[in-house]
């Protein structure tokens, strides 16, 4: 019960509601506790009317009274069950709500590194299956709980009263079912966490194969997807058929135990009843009904206890997540103007997940308002420097500055709202190109939308497509080409009109005099703004106000294009390389 601690603040959010459904459970069950006696009572009408004790007016009376009762009884008790439904359930479902929110927020929360270090199959696997589990804990394991509790107190000692040595004998089977029912369950709850862990697994394999099916359809690679997907399939059908075999002895032994119980019931009583030890043959039907309202709440005992043990075990895994504690600390809670002055001083970086020195010794100054622009070879660390500006990671050493101030002590929101940002990968969201746009500032006009998109030279493709603006993307942005994903990208970043624009080889898909015709349009719309372009092309970095070379991490170039392409080194063979390209 220790990982279960952890969800008692919400039992405390909702304690009032608790209560009252814990009241009304109590009420409920009690009179469910009417029709037993009442059916006993009946009897005894039936048979004081053969034995000629009581008249037949006088029979039928009583048994319509009684009927009455009986009806009445049971449908308070079914109006309170439904409301014990509508409480107790409906807490777990706010606890549900509250519990997924505050995973999903501990997510948005966690750096990057997490991210390169946890699957997406996973993360999804214990924000849904293993909340899941954690609400039947929160709703059927406390309604059941009191129910069984409440039945316990009130129906034991009412039986023992009407007839101590058949209650006796009633009961004697039913701790024997609790036991085996409760030994089963210690099997179910291993066997299901290996299938709910194995759930994890396989929504990995399926997630990555959807996300990666252009890949997987350009390499020809479906019967190898297929058949990987077989050998998962086959293992989780095992683990699962293992786990159907055990949870197939739950109701038969829940069966044969009511059937030794009903047996020691009829039998015994019916002794009682010739010796004269009970006087009415209505209290062995009593206690038949008895029986059959025990024989539940007993087997519960033990769902409840695997019901317990599988949610601690899921609260487990979810705690393993929000324990981990984000790297990026935001310990500034004032909002900060950010103006653009960027500064690098000595600064070094080195990924945790591969151990690779990414930046070593890169010291530059930017001033507000310039452009500057970054070439270099594939992992010469380009990316990296546009991810530390957004403090996506904390440096390893060395110190960045946001006007003059180190930028940890800078409002991280503050900092990333001043930031329009186009990655790389240009990443888009199943949702209209309108709101992909509109991702950058949500208030966005429809004129303005029109007028960043024809910026970034992407409005006459949208309105090519035959729902215009408001077509609806594909996962990933599947549906338009590599080139328009990009630029949809950009509009995005410009819509936002932030004091620093990062542009991360974001027009490494568009042909050449596109490029051109965006790169002036970014000139433009980049007046004032502190802009950073990272780039393998000379021709988006010839403009910039400095050019900085990278190779292995350091800095072996730095100045502007007029004087680079003079000076023997990596931009100036560039530089040819992509002229005799362009000739070519």
């Amino acid at each position: 019960m220790k990982e279960l601690k952890y969800i008692n603040k919400f039992f405390k959010k909702y304690w009032l509601k608790l209560l009252i459904g814990i009241v009304i459970t109590v009420i409920a069950r009690v009179f469910q506790l009417v029709m037993p006696s009442y059916v006993n009572k009946s009897i005894n009408v039936v048979e004081n009317k053969f034995s000629g004790i009581i008249s037949e007016e006088m029979a039928t009376s009583q048994l319509l009274e009684y009927i009455l009762i009986i009806v009445g009884a049971a449908l308070i008790s079914g109006f309170f069950t439904f409301l014990m439904r509508q409480t107790i359930i409906n807490v777990s479902r706010y606890i549900e709500y509250d519990l997924k929110n505050e995973v999903f927020d501990h997510y948005q929360r966690l750096s990057l590194n997490f991210y390169k270090k946890n699957r997406t199959g996973d993360l999804m696997n214990r924000i849904s299956e293993d909340v899941g589990q954690i609400r039947m804990y929160a709703g059927p394991a406390i309604m059941y709980g009191v129910n069984t509790l409440t039945l316990f107190a009130c129906l034991i000692p009412l039986m023992f009263i009407k007839a101590p040595t058949l209650a006796a004998y009633t009961l004697l089977p039913l701790p024997i079912l609790s036991i085996l029912i409760y030994q089963i369950s210690k099997i179910i709850h291993k066997r299901s966490t290996v299938v709910q862990e194995y759930l994890s697994t396989l929504s990995t394999f399926t997630q990555e194969a959807f996300s990666g099916i252009s890949v997987i359809k350009a390499y020809g690679l479906e019967p190898k997807i297929n058949s990987d997907l077989s050998v998962l399939a086959v293992a989780g059908k095992d683990k699962s058929m293992s786990l159907a075999r055990v949870n197939a002895w739950f109701f038969p032994l829940m069966i044969l135990l009511i059937g030794i119980s009903n047996i020691f019931v009829i039998y015994i009583g019916g002794k009682q009843y010739i010796d004269g030890e009970i006087t009415s043959v209505g209290i062995i039907a009593e206690f038949v009904i008895y029986v059959n309202m025990l024989t539940w709440p007993v087997a519960i005992v033990g769902w409840l206890t695997s019901i317990i043990q599988r949610a601690e075990a899921s609260q487990k895994r979810i705690n393993e997540f929000l324990n981990e504690v984000p790297e990026i600390k935001n310990t500034v809670t004032a909002t900060t103007n950010v103006l653009g002055k960027i500064a690098f001083n000595n600064v070094s970086f080195t990924y945790d997940d591969t151990n690779i020195t990414a930046l070593k010794n890169i010291s530059f100054t930017i001033n507000s308002g310039e452009t500057i622009a970054i070439i270099g070879k594939t992992g010469s660390g380009k990316s990296t420097i546009l991810d530390l500006i957004a403090r996506l990671y904390d440096v390893t050493a060395g110190e960045i500055r946001i006007d003059d101030v180190p930028i940890q002590d800078l409002n991280v929101n503050s900092l990333r709202s001043a930031i329009g940002a186009v990655p790389q990968d240009a990443f888009l969201f199943s949702d209209s190109i309108t709101n992909n746009i509109r991702f950058g500032k949500a208030d966005a006009t429809e004129e303005e939308i029109q007028a960043v998109a024809k910026m970034a030279v992407v409005h006459d493709n949208i309105m090519g497509f035959s729902k215009q603006y408001d077509t609806v993307l594909g996962e990933r942005g599947i549906t338009l080409s590599g080139g328009q994903k990009q630029r949809v990208s950009i509009a995005r970043a410009l819509i936002k009109n932030p004091t620093i624009y990062l542009f991360d080889d974001c027009l490494s898909a568009v042909d050449t005099e596109t490029e051109e015709e965006i790169l002036n349009n970014l000139k433009k719309a980049s007046q004032n703004r502190t802009t950073l372009i990272v780039s393998h092309r000379v021709s988006s970095a010839k403009n910039a106000d400095k050019i900085i070379v990278l190779a292995d991490g350091k800095i072996i170039q730095e100045g502007i294009h007029d004087v680079l392409v003079q000076v023997d080194g990596y931009y100036k063979d560039l530089y040819h390389d992509q002229l005799s390209e362009k000739e070519n």
